[in-house]
């Protein structure tokens, strides 16, 4: 799968000349590009309607109060509501802003939280909400509403979710498609896969597994899967949609060939908590490379593609001669068990070919056999000209080294003796993972950083493929609909629940939350012609 090297800014030469308005459809909200039947896309159902939910839903501190967005703004309004807990609330605003914090002021920060509320310590505040306050949440319209939220994210996804623009790129299984969410305006890039391809190729397995390990996954430094859905003839990926590139398009093809020390840094930087975040799930990568490292518009990078990655259950390693060819570690080259390995040696690989503008084993142009590509990867050593520093040279050595016990991440040490090194001296980790320091460079919106979407080879056609009722089966694994916290993120910034979360006067329930009421009933739908996208055509046909 190498389809999201595709969605780049081919979404402004070959959607927004189309569509000059999408040009300002980032995410941000303000109601841009919604539908005008938005509210009733996201009406809430009265509460009566939420009483199985409510009844099946786990009673988790954790995953309703913290992890999942729209939860957590609840929560915080209950404790609002709370006198005794409002505090506890301020406390845990504070203790977030410290936490990014420049190195220079974290202490004058922190004497400030010290004389405010004492020492109290944010695990020991969130073990204190997660008793009795997490319990009284329980019972109050807070947590009703939270409940009508889940069950407008859990309505059934189909292909009229969305408006579908043009198409941003091709490949084996199939096309990407720029979308828009017609209930909030949000852009994402739509990846459909062909499901007669993916039966002739045998992709179901590896589709399945990047859909399964994308819904786990929550990180800024990885493409977001926020809906999985199905049509007749595809099963689609709804993603980030990255309009900056990949970042062997900026190595290669503006200016001469390598990047600028301070982007090479900060790329790294951002890709080595991308690894980490998917090294905590126990995930192995197994894939990184340029073409895989994207840029959104603001200059911060996704890891895409996961196609490859392998999760990694009870600690056992994996062997399997997967990747790229020319970026592949040496022990996946010799068949050797490994864990994270390699994708450590995959840094080092990025690393250099930035600084370089070439790869580690390989001149730019120069035609070499798989056989000999894999005799210098497994026998000779790298070669560091001017253009390396002693910190980035040493940055390198340590990443490829060809004995995996002692290659940099790998070590008893992991992820912090990479982050350590003196080659991020200057990069605050905290900050960074905060997603609040400023990317050296920002793409302009209005260059292209990827080759027209004509010049991408198109699919084959397939004939002789039949889809049978074993093949739902599969297909049902796929089609979940909404992904949880992306699907509440994107309501969030999108400004819906802002405008839609409203109770009574002075904090009663609304109409929609009061057990007294009956569900209000649906309203007829409008016919065509009463529509307001047609009253323009209303008017000029009365002439």
């Amino acid at each position: 799968f190498e389809w999201e090297s595709m969605v780049c800014s081919a979404v402004k030469s070959n959607v927004f000349s189309f569509f000059p308005t999408l040009l300002h459809l980032s995410p941000g909200g303000g109601g841009k590009g919604r539908s005008w039947k938005w509210r009733r896309m996201l009406r809430f159902p009265h509460i009566s309607q939420c009483m199985e939910l409510g009844n099946t839903i786990a009673r988790d501190y954790s995953s309703l109060c913290v992890k999942q967005p729209i939860g957590r703004k609840l929560f915080c309004l209950f404790c609002q509501s709370k006198p005794e807990l409002r505090h506890c609330n301020s406390l845990l605003d504070k203790m977030g802003e410290y936490e990014v914090q420049s190195d220079e002021d974290r202490k004058s920060f922190g004497m400030q939280i010290i004389n405010r509320f004492l020492s109290r310590q944010v695990p020991d505040l969130h073990e204190f909400l997660s008793g009795a306050p997490f319990l009284q949440y329980l019972q109050s319209m807070y947590f009703e509403r939270f409940l009508q939220w889940k069950m407008v994210e859990r309505q059934p996804v189909t292909k009229h979710t969305f408006r579908q623009y043009r198409m941003l790129g091709k490949g084996g299984f199939g096309e990407v498609w720029a979308c828009q969410v017609r209930a909030s305006g949000k852009m994402y890039a739509c990846k459909k896969l062909e499901k007669t391809h993916m039966k002739k190729r045998r992709g179901e397995a590896m589709a399945l597994n990047e859909k399964q390990i994308l819904e786990k996954l929550n990180s800024r430094f990885v493409v977001s899967l926020a809906y999985a859905y199905e049509t007749k003839q595809s099963l689609c990926l709804v993603l980030s949609i990255m309009n900056g590139g990949d970042l062997r398009f900026h190595i290669y093809n503006i200016g001469p060939p390598g990047l600028e020390p301070a982007r090479v840094r900060f790329y790294a930087a951002e890709v080595c908590c991308g690894l980490h975040h998917l090294h905590q799930r126990n995930i192995v990568y197994r894939d990184l490379k340029p073409e895989n490292i994207l840029l959104d518009d603001n200059g911060h990078i996704r890891i895409s593609d996961l196609g490859l990655a392998v999760k990694l259950s009870g600690g056992n390693l994996v062997r399997g001669r997967v990747g790229t060819l020319g970026y592949m570690a040496p022990e996946v080259i010799g068949h050797e068990y490994y864990g994270i390995s390699p994708d450590w040696w995959g840094l080092g690989c990025l690393v250099y070919e930035m600084t370089a503008g070439r790869s580690p084993f390989k001149r730019q142009g120069e035609q070499l056999t798989a056989k000999e590509m894999e005799r210098r990867i497994q026998e000779t050593e790298e070669v560091y000209r001017k253009t390396f520093s002693s910190e980035t040279e040493d940055f390198c050595r340590s990443l490829l080294t060809k004995d995996p016990r002692q290659r940099l991440g790998c070590r008893r040490c992991g992820v912090e003796g990479v982050k350590s090194h003196p080659f991020f001296s200057t990069i605050n980790f905290r900050r960074l993972d905060a997603g609040v320091i400023e990317p050296p460079f920002k793409p302009n919106p209005r260059a292209v950083y990827c080759k027209d979407v004509q010049d991408i080879d198109e699919f084959s056609t397939v004939k002789g493929v039949i889809l049978e009722r074993t093949d739902d089966d599969f297909y049902t694994k796929f089609n979940t609909g909404c992904v949880a916290i992306p699907w509440q993120t994107e309501m969030i910034e999108m400004g819906c629940f802002k405008e839609l979360n409203v109770f009574g006067p002075q904090g009663s329930r609304p109409p929609d939350l009061d057990w007294g009421q009956n569900p209000a009933p649906e309203k007829p739908k409008r016919r065509l012609l009463d529509q307001p996208e047609n009253k323009s055509f209303q008017k000029s046909s009365l002439y």
